[in-house]
């Protein structure tokens, strides 16, 4: 019988990079660059920001400085979470709740955060919906996501375990004494649109590949491949390590100044 997935609690203290404090915050300069671009706007002064999957709240930290009226951060990363509300608890309310049942009103947030989080829950498509719910009819999703084909995994660092059937990725796992199981479950692009099917989704991958020094994507780009031609760089799009999409509820187009490569719209039906 196959082994049943369940929740990974208190992530930060099994991946160290989720104490990064570094990278993650170089992160959140790629996500916030990207998020602003798509508004049109210099910052989130004003809005509601929710950080879905906050671990140790460096993010939502990066967001709150970013302007945002209100902060939030939520996870099930319990030691996570103190340690976030220890350092960042005076301008962050942060929460521990489930993706499935976030404790929000309907169309409450204005802006949400869902980076590297889909596949470590047990029902994406689940999460997926609820975040549909609480995000204004107005609102922004940043979805930073994995790309089951990309060649290394990112969380073990081994050359194509996430192309592996569950059993076979679990015995490779253990076999280089970095993990007793893994759990994670990535899709390929046609998979992430059909989980996003229910949102209208702009694609920023190749603008932050062409242009990283615009989109704070160092951490994601080397130099190398910002200066390969952007059809070579489109060529590659299906076996990159991760997408950078922005979707919304009702249609919506990007509002900030033309890219030397603009975003692209995402058919997810």
């Amino acid at each position: 019988m196959a082994r049943q997935r369940g929740s990974q609690l208190a992530y930060s203290e099994l991946q160290a990079a989720m104490l990064d404090e570094g990278k993650r915050r170089t992160k959140a300069a790629k996500l916030i660059a990207v998020l602003t671009h798509f508004l049109g706007r210099a910052d989130l002064s004003g809005l509601t920001v929710a950080d879905v999957g906050c671990s140790a709240g460096f993010i939502a930290d990066e967001l709150a400085g970013a302007g945002a009226a209100r902060t939030l951060g939520i996870d099930i990363d319990v030691p996570g979470l103190r340690r976030a509300h220890d350092r960042f608890g005076e301008r962050v309310g942060f929460v521990c709740a489930d993706g499935e049942r976030l404790p929000f009103p309907d169309g409450s947030i204005d802006v949400i955060v869902f980076n590297h989080i889909y596949e470590h829950v047990v029902d994406p498509d689940a999460v997926l919906a609820d975040i549909r719910r609480v995000l204004s009819d107005d609102g922004v999703l940043y979805l930073g996501l994995g790309n089951r084909l990309g060649v290394m995994e990112p969380h073990y660092k081994l050359p194509f375990l996430s192309y592996l059937p569950p059993s076979l990725a679990d015995r490779y796992v253990r076999a280089s004494g970095r993990a007793d199981h893994y759990h994670e479950r990535f899709r390929t692009r046609p998979g992430l649109r059909r989980m996003l099917r229910d949102f209208h989704v702009w694609d920023y991958s190749l603008p932050v590949l062409v242009e990283p020094e615009r989109f704070a994507g160092g951490d994601v780009v080397p130099g190398a491949v910002s200066k390969l031609p952007p059809a070579v760089l489109r060529g590659l799009l299906p076996i990159v390590p991760t997408y950078l999409w922005v979707a919304t509820k009702t249609p919506r187009r990007p509002a900030g100044p033309a890219l030397r490569h603009a975003p692209q719209y995402v058919r997810t039906r």
